[in-house]
């Protein structure tokens, strides 16, 4: 007896959007029945537009071309010789008669089918009345339920079917070969142990395997050896500076080579245009060596995957690319982007960057997934901004793909997908805080590039908090802050011990600074971001526009340096300006006359690769709750 399982989901689509999509199951059967011997009809490309965006989203149809024996070959579904025509034909037949059902008269409800079931779909239960089915399972309405704007959630679509066939070439063989042929994989190798010792040396119960270093030093190769960033290319007949100049469009070989796109590049000086065509396919790009994140999250996926590493493509609807490599040891997928040489830094893009992001899709030989939430601590406000198609219907568009990219996996193998899955969902609703390296703007790029993305965002610019006296302080002529690293809390105490939690919640500008806790050593402070050669930290306050000047000011500023670390303190008010020692000690001064107050704190110098951690503000332990490293006392007099 057929499998009617399809057929069964098939029908709870609404009645247009079932007779849409029946016509077309019909025609790919009656091409097969009619004409045994055409290859051509025995075969359905997962490409083609008709296919991915009038029956993949349909709830059922692809299922129903299983249970009518089509199987999935690469790129496309295949009715091999071996199926069995007679199946295919009585598929057939249940599909037309619940047509030609529904186009006498809709029925009022979906029906039931089970497998002893007649021709007729709708008359299986006649005297059924299903009840209404409970809102939390209801299927979503696909197709003509779709927002205003069905193209472009159809084009939204195709992207999605796109990116998952493009990643089935990174696990072609004989590319993965030519991949390895240009990577020193036993220096990579060697370099990879000898950082695996020597972390077990420090710490033996920590996660990581070879495999884990072995990324890291992938990412450093690639982008310090291997391939380039491409603004503008040089001038190809006299070496000169060029400026794009729109596109020109593709020779043969550049679609060949999946060069949809070609930029001009002019030469001012020689009058000569040099042809940049962005390619697509990773092969070419182990070849050519450039590009920009396009290519570079392209050729270094399919590295990742030439040397063992199980990677997958991740597509950001904001215009960006990266990699994710699954750590075994950590049971979890690592965030990878080649352009900027960073692991594990996901909140980098929403955090540092300064992204609005919206969708961010995974694409692997193995599956599609939405990992939107690892890069974002923001979910309510990534939420307003998903208005490209319904939750509903992205979820089932997933999985719909999914299913039939898993059909041929053997059961062992869908379940270690589905334990992956529910750790990764784990991981998107835990709450989550930036790391140092997830701070800082984009690196990779002209700085005109990257200012025209908007991805250079700049602590500084986020930050201009200024104290001004309150009633309180006019009325005793005091200004008294306190800060405590531990708690990470200023004390306002002129202004009835007002707390302001989180030390950048009262500076008025700053620059690669955060704060740094050493769970080991049990201390805490504010110290530069990793890799960062200097760091600059202000704060101001101001009584001038409230009728006050200052009279004298107490300040201390405690910091701590190591090696070559230097940390130059400053304080200045109008044309005034004195350095301090950075000590525990409240120090006075006189600013008699000035109108406002800046403290500003510049962090340089170290050694080596911790050099960033040779200069610290306000350092303490976790649980010092009564000491203040930071204190200013100001007396002001009326103007």
């Amino acid at each position: 007896m057929a499998n009617l399982s399809g057929i069964n989901e098939l029908c709870e689509n609404p009645n247009d959007v079932f007779l849409d999509v029946s016509k077309l199951l019909l025609t790919y059967a009656d091409n097969i029945l009619r004409n045994p011997e055409e290859e051509k009809f025995r075969s359905i490309r997962i490409g083609n537009p008709t296919f991915s965006t009038r029956l993949l989203p349909i709830r059922g149809a692809v299922r129903c071309l299983f249970d009518m024996g089509f199987e999935e070959g690469e790129t496309h579904l295949v009715f091999p010789k071996t199926s069995s025509v007679e199946q295919l034909r009585r598929i057939r037949e249940l599909i037309a008669a619940e047509r030609d059902h529904r186009l006498q008269g809709s029925p009022s409800s979906p029906p039931v089918v089970t497998q002893n079931t007649n021709p007729t779909l709708s008359q299986t239960v006649p005297n059924a009345t299903p009840s209404p089915p409970a809102p939390e399972v209801q299927q979503p309405q696909v197709c003509p339920s779709l927002p205003r704007d069905p193209e472009s959630i159809m084009s939204f679509l195709r992207t999605l079917q796109s990116n998952f066939e493009h990643v089935l070439i990174y696990e072609n063989s004989e590319v993965q070969q030519k991949a390895l042929s240009c990577i020193p994989i036993l220096q990579l190798q060697d370099k990879a142990q000898e950082k695996l010792v020597q972390a077990m040396t420090v710490d033996p119960g920590c996660k990581v395997n070879t495999s884990d270093f072995l990324l890291i030093e992938l990412l450093q190769w690639f982008k310090g050896e291997f391939f380039s960033w491409v603004n503008n290319l040089p001038c190809s007949r006299c070496g000169g500076q060029t400026e794009t100049a729109g596109s020109v469009p593709p020779s043969p070989d550049d679609l060949r080579w999946g060069a949809q796109r070609v930029e001009s590049h002019y030469c001012s000086q020689c009058n000569f245009t040099t042809r940049f065509p962005r390619y697509n396919n990773p092969e070419k790009l182990l070849e050519t060596k450039r590009g920009r994140c396009g290519e570079w999250a392209n050729c270094f996926t399919l590295c990742c995957r030439a040397v063992g590493l199980d990677a997958r493509y991740i597509w950001d609807i904001t215009d960006h690319v990266w990699t994710e490599v699954y750590s075994t040891s950590q049971s979890r997928w690592l965030h990878c982007d080649p352009c900027e040489n960073v692991c594990d830094k996901p909140l980098l893009y929403e955090i540092g960057w300064g992204k609005k992001l919206s969708y961010i899709i995974a694409f692997s030989k193995d599956e599609v997934v939405d990992v939107t939430w690892r890069y974002s601590c923001k979910h309510q406000e990534v939420l307003t901004r998903r208005t490209k198609a319904p939750e509903s219907w992205l979820r089932k568009s997933v999985n719909e793909l999914n299913s039939v990219r898993q059909r041929q996996f053997t059961s062992k193998r869908k379940s270690e997908l589905l334990e992956r899955l529910l750790m990764e969902l784990v991981e998107f609703i835990s709450p989550k805080t930036p790391n140092p390296g997830e701070l800082g703007g984009r690196t990779s790029g002209s700085l005109a590039w990257r200012v025209a993305r908007g991805e250079t965002k700049s602590q500084s610019a986020s930050k201009a908090f200024v104290f001004t006296p309150s009633e309180e302080e006019r009325k005793h002529k005091l200004f008294h802050l306190q800060y405590n690293t531990a708690k990470d809390c200023y004390i306002r105490v002129s202004n009835n011990k007002e707390q302001i939690n989180g030390w950048d919640n009262g500076v008025w500008s700053l620059e690669s600074v955060y704060r740094k806790t050493e769970m080991d050593w049990k201390m805490v402070y504010l110290a530069r971001i990793e890799k960062s050669d200097s760091a600059r930290i202000c704060w101001k306050f101001d009584c001038g526009g409230f009728g006050f000047k200052i009279k004298n000011v107490s300040v201390r500023a405690n910091s701590q340096t190591f090696h070559t670390g230097k940390v130059t303190w400053s304080l200045r008010a109008n044309d005034q300006s004195v350095h301090l020692d950075g000590d525990t000690q409240l120090h006075e001064y006189d600013f008699t006359g000035a109108t406002d107050l800046v403290l500003e704190a510049e962090l340089t110098g170290g050694e080596g690769g911790s050099a960033w951690q040779h200069t610290q503000l306000f350092r303490q332990s976790l649980t010092d709750e009564i000491f203040y490293p930071l204190e200013i006392i100001i007396t002001m007099e009326s103007a």
